[in-house]
């Protein structure tokens, strides 16, 4: 359909990964890798996260190969010989992977997705994978809590215009539906994904008009059906009388709102609520939108404002309070030697993981194959096996169940907009070991029996 995003190839990637890459085939280092992608701490004003971007990720593995046209661009890039890069010529990703499927909620230090593949594929791969989860989990959790603030109102998607891209907009919509949003002003994100379209008019179409009365008229002949009048180019109030009246006189009714978009959207509600009520138009709703994420409104709802439908779009598409998560992709074992990092604030856990979550979200970051602990289940699963897919790619409805499901589970104060208290995973007795003991390793091994940093 229109609109689907473009799948990144070989060449999305940092240079260094080339580096790197390049350096592990040719000293014959193609041994198995394990590497765990995971955040290691939540934004502020944050209890948790929803993991996003898998599917994407996944397009992106099983189309990566290094044919000669990628070499030839790395090898520009190292102003190198393209001979050089010869080893790289081929390259494609063989490997499995286990994610937390699209949709489930995750904590601090819980890995999203772990690569299990020769090093150099798994290495090349750092950079695409961050970019892809980083980014769609930071946006996705953004517009969960604007539903959770909503408490049971729509909320729908007009953040196209301001996101940082076209890709950016299409994702905004795609991850707004993923967790509940019931629409989305972007026409090829609605065609791509089957989300319905919603939309009303700009300031221009009244600008453009002699007068309100006008543009509303002219608008109700363009679309017969159900509209939405934008109500505050002038003067609010007289928008809503205004509206009212050419509402009453085509019998205009259900479906029908007005979109408040400036000023004091709480007390501006009240007032064309009361406006609405007096001409008869009761069922006519009120639709705000103006610079609004789940802070503004969680104040609207409890405030009591009288609104409907919240339209969020900037703040919300880019993730404006924290647009960034502090995640990683860190090597944790090669040819079934554990490893670690041990450098200040970025300590990393050894070895291949699972997660396993307990009733109210007591969750325990182990190693892969421990027994899970009674009444817990298990987060990771295997999505790719052999550089494809073990399934179809997952549905928007399968995500959006998962994340109900799991929503429904976390704990109240994690879901709070304001002050929120994020749910703490432990690490298992094994895991704890085999830390403890790489650590001794690194100390006798790589410090001389010194512990680092000293």
């Amino acid at each position: 359909m229109t609109g689907q995003m473009t799948v990144p190839g070989a060449l999305t990637t940092d240079l260094y990964e080339v580096s790197m890459a390049l350096a592990y085939l040719r000293e014959d280092m193609t041994g198995e890798a394990v590497f765990s992608l995971f955040v290691r701490k939540l934004p502020p004003d944050r209890g948790f996260l929803v993991a996003a971007g898998l599917e994407s990720a996944l397009s992106y593995l099983e189309g990566l190969r290094v044919g000669a046209s990628e070499a030839a661009a790395f090898a520009e890039a190292l102003h190198r010989p393209v001979e050089d890069l010869e080893p790289m010529r081929g390259l494609e990703f063989t490997g499995e992977v286990r994610a937390v499927p699209e949709g489930r909620i995750v904590l601090a230090g819980e890995p999203l997705l772990e690569v299990t593949a020769p090093l150099p594929q798994a290495q090349l791969a750092e950079t695409c994978l961050l970019n892809q989860l980083s980014h769609q989990t930071a946006v996705a959790s953004k517009a969960a809590r604007c539903v959770l603030a909503a408490g049971g109102r729509p909320v729908v998607d007009f953040s196209l215009r301001r996101t940082h891209g076209v890709e950016a907009g299409l994702r905004m919509a795609r991850l707004g539906a993923l967790v509940g949003f019931a629409g989305t002003s972007n026409v090829a994100a609605s065609a791509a994904y089957g989300i319905p379209a919603v939309g009303t008019m700009a300031h221009s179409f009244v600008e453009a008009h002699e007068d309100e009365e006008a543009a509303f008229r002219a608008f109700a002949r363009a679309h017969p059906g159900p509209v939405t009048f934008l109500v505050d180019t002038y003067d609010t109030e007289e928008g809503v009388r205004t509206a009212a009246r050419v509402l009453r006189d085509l019998g205009y009714g259900p479906g029908c709102a007005v979109r408040l978009d400036s000023g004091d959207l709480g007390e501006l509600a009240v007032r064309a609520r009361r406006i609405l009520d007096g001409a008869g138009l009761e069922e006519v709703r009120i639709v705000a939108s103006g610079g609004l994420d789940e802070h503004g409104v969680d104040r609207l709802v409890r405030s009591g404002a009288p609104i409907d439908t919240y339209a969020v779009g900037t703040r919300v598409g880019v993730s404006a309070d924290a647009p960034y998560l502090d995640s990683a992709y860190k090597l944790v074992a090669y040819e079934g030697r554990p490893v670690m990092k041990l450098s200040a604030a970025k300590v990393t856990a050894p070895g291949a993981k699972q997660v396993f979550r307990g009733p109210d979200f007591a969750d325990v970051v182990a190693l892969r194959d421990e027994t899970p602990p009674p009444g817990a289940e298990p987060l990771l699963e295997t999505v790719m096996s052999g550089g494809r897919r073990v399934a179809a790619p997952a549905t928007l409805a399968a995500a959006r169940e998962r994340f109900e499901a799991d929503l429904a589970r976390l704990p109240e104060e994690a879901r709070r907009v304001v002050d929120p208290v994020p749910p703490e995973p432990v690490a298992s007795e094994a895991l704890s070991r085999l830390t403890a003991e790489v650590r001794r390793r690194i100390a006798e091994r790589v410090l001389g029996g010194r512990t680092a940093g000293g």
